[in-house]
């Protein structure tokens, strides 16, 4: 592969319709022949806005955003976005970087604790901010998003916020950084360190005009009651009010009478394993935020990496894969009533007392998957590549074979010296033919 010398350093309601117009046609995403391109995909992923005008609530923040990006130049603070989860901070980065041309690497900061972790994977970017070609062919313009950067702190730091500090006082390339609250003394100082915009939940006023027109376009009629529950139990969260309403809108019929959805993926993972009961482990999993997907990925990615016995492990797995089978069908035929299963399904693979702790890969849970599937593949070509990139066979597969495919994708570097079987793989995730 050419260009190897930049590469190894870069790297519900009560009484209320809800229901399809009469005589219309499956909502987007369900299994007729002519579906559209998003098929399959939740509603928080179809009506996601496409520009950051079309964002919905918080304008000051998007209006703060796009000035800091257009004046940017090398040297000038980065920017943190604080706000609560659902509000859209990833949502505005991805589209600001995509308005003005960058090319956007991504970290999240509660799976990166590490000082030496941290230094592997900004530190060469900071430096070699040309490294991938653009869509043009020339050098493309990065731009470094921090997620959850509040969850590098605490008691598993191990140096990585002093080593984040450090690169923030003399950023090269552009630095957004998201974070859910910045009232941690570590926070405070990143905090003094950037130019703060902080986003609220978005008004009921807003999000009632935003699922209407969502519900419009997936033809699916939400009666009065049904869009108040709705829009009340979300708090202001789009992501959660859209996995609702499509769950209601596609006739599973959720109890709306207590709050719910309350816990991120690393509290409902915690709260899982350390549940004493199945049930106790169910009703953990019924609070995760997220849709199913991420649900399914987070208790993925902590199992394979927890090292369990064999034996605990296929318990767990076993779960794990009839409740993707779950989620499969529920996407291909759109039957939501298969969602009231799911956590049961999940929960019948717990057992008390196993020491595991909430894992996520830098990809996502699609390439976990086929990480897994190709796994016998993969792992030869990281026996074979990882030592020229100073890695471990598991570091080159989670954070580099992602940059590599990117890298192929765009054209700017030549795997020819590779062999046959490696080629195609490395295509595949590429997703090249």
């Amino acid at each position: 592969m050419t260009r190897r010398g930049g590469l190894l350093d870069h790297m519900g309601g009560e009484g209320d319709t809800v229901a399809r117009g009469a005589g219309e046609a499956p909502a987007r995403g369900g299994a007729d022949p002519g579906a559209s391109p998003g098929a399959g995909l939740m509603w928080s992923e179809r009506h996601r806005p496409t520009s950051i005008e079309s964002m919905v609530g918080n304008e000051k923040a998007r209006a703060d955003l796009v000035a800091w990006l257009a004046g940017w130049k090398r040297g000038v603070r980065p920017a943190l976005l604080v706000g609560p989860p659902g509000t859209g901070k990833t949502t505005m980065a991805t589209l600001v970087a995509r308005r003005f041309g960058y090319d956007m690497v991504g970290i999240n900061a509660s799976d990166t604790r590490s000082r030496s972790r941290i230094t592997a994977l900004l530190g060469p970017v900071m430096g070699n901010a040309s490294i991938v070609a653009g869509e043009s062919g020339g050098p493309a313009r990065m731009l470094v998003f921090v997620d959850e950067v509040d969850g590098i702190h605490g008691r598993a730091d191990y140096g990585g916020a002093d080593a984040l500090a450090r690169i923030l006082k003399e950023p090269t390339v552009p630095i957004i950084m998201a974070a859910n609250s910045d009232s941690s003394d570590k926070m405070k100082n990143i905090a003094k360190a950037s130019t703060v915009m902080r986003l609220g939940p978005v008004p009921p006023r807003l999000l009632r005009l935003y699922l209407r027109d969502a519900a419009a376009k997936e033809g699916a009629q939400i009666g009065p009651g049904s869009e108040i529950q709705v829009i009340s139990r979300s708090r202001g969260d789009i992501r959660s009010m859209f996995n609702l309403a499509q769950s209601l809108a596609q006739g599973f019929s959720p109890d709306m009478s207590h709050e719910g959805g309350t816990l991120t993926a690393e509290e409902g993972v915690t709260a899982f394993f350390a549940a004493k009961t199945a049930h106790d482990a169910r009703m953990a999993l019924e609070s995760m935020r997220g849709d199913p997907r991420e649900k399914i990925g987070a208790l993925y990615s902590s199992v394979v990496s927890a090292g369990l016995p064999a034996a605990r492990a296929a318990r767990l797995m076993r779960a794990i894969s009839e409740a993707d089978v779950i989620h499969g069908r529920i996407m291909r035929t759109q039957q939501w009533r298969l969602l009231r299963y799911l956590n049961s399904v999940l929960a019948a693979g717990h057992e008390a007392g196993l020491a595991v702790k909430h894992s996520k890969y830098g990809v996502s849970w699609p390439l976990l998957n086929r990480i897994r599937w190709d796994g016998s593949a993969i792992r030869a070509l990281a026996r074979s590549e990882a030592p020229s990139f100073h890695a471990s066979a598991s570091e080159f597969i989670s954070v580099h074979l992602p940059y590599i495919a990117a890298c192929v994708r765009a054209g700017a570097v030549d795997i020819a010296e590779f062999d046959e079987d490696h080629r195609a793989i490395v295509k595949k995730e590429a997703g090249i033919a």
